[in-house]
């Protein structure tokens, strides 16, 4: 435990069973929410073809989750950890002109 508090820069253990929610929450909701807003923008695999259709998908869901995730670590109070983990993120996929 302390050398995950230690490698993600929090104090008390409670953070930890946050952070976790958090990510469980955002998961959960990007993918509950992802389905409704593809049938909105009329995006189906009569559409897209299955691959389409999944590789779309998978996108968008990407892109709701990154937002997402921030928003919900700031609801949570643990703003700071969450964008240093986007930040973080965002480098790694090769948007790093981006974030600094």
């Amino acid at each position: 435990m302390e050398k995950l508090k230690e490698r993600w820069g929090i104090e008390q253990n409670w953070q930890i069973i946050i952070i976790l929610i958090v990510f469980a929450i955002t998961g959960s909701t990007a993918s509950f929410i992802g389905k409704p807003i593809l049938n909105y923008l009329n995006i189906t695999s009569e559409n897209f073809g299955s691959f389409g259709y999944w590789v779309v998908r998978i996108v968008l869901l990407f892109i709701m989750y990154q937002f997402m995730l921030v928003f919900f670590g700031w609801l949570c109070g643990q703003h700071k950890f969450f964008w240093n983990f986007e930040k973080k993120m965002l480098k790694r996929i090769g948007f790093k002109r981006f974030v600094d």
